[in-house]
């Protein structure tokens, strides 16, 4: 009986033969999962095969620039980084649409340039938090449970729970200062 070649000698295949049929069995081998993986990040089936397509295009690309070790940890890796774009590409997407929806009212001159210097400067300050903790956040403002965000980020439930209130805490004392200072 023949054993299947392991990951890093289908990777090693690829890199000196360009032989497409290398990838394409680690793609079988690993589409699932990363579907898996994509699909318990996004609601929508669709959402989910984009984005393992992309990631699987992504690792193609970049397949020379793998070091041996974990295939499957660094194509996780990917999917996470894939999911992550996608994700952010729609939150704006959204925002923007909410923006144009936007009330008479709510699109008073003072109403407007006073929300967006606010939320400008929150947005600012997020942006330099540590990554984690910035991640938390978004998550807990798109209205994710802990179990869920902890999902989408790998973190345990304690962790995400950790990041968030470090997060809050950074956030709430920079905003502050940033607020005593407009004064």
């Amino acid at each position: 009986m023949r054993q299947e070649p392991s990951d890093e000698e289908l990777v090693h295949r690829f890199r000196s033969t360009r032989d497409h049929a290398c990838f394409s069995a680690l793609f079988d081998r690993h589409k699932r999962k990363v579907y898996l993986s994509c699909r318990g990040f996004f609601h929508e089936s669709y959402a989910a095969e984009d984005a393992t397509q992309e990631t699987f295009l992504r690792a193609f690309r970049s397949l020379d620039g793998f070091v041996t070790g974990d295939f499957t940890g660094w194509l996780m890796r990917i999917a996470r980084n894939v999911c992550i774009d996608q994700w952010r590409r729609q939150r704006h997407e959204v925002e923007l649409d909410e923006d144009v929806a936007a009330t008479p009212a709510e699109k008073s001159p003072e109403h407007s340039a006073e929300f967006r210097l606010a939320a400008q400067k929150v947005l600012e300050e997020m942006g330099r938090l540590p990554a984690e903790q910035r991640r938390c956040l978004e998550l807990k403002i798109d209205g994710y449970s802990y179990e869920e965000s902890a999902s989408l980020t790998g973190l345990t439930v304690g962790a995400v729970k950790s990041h968030l209130q470090n997060g809050r805490r950074m956030l709430w004392l920079r905003l502050g200062k940033a607020g005593a200072a407009l004064k």
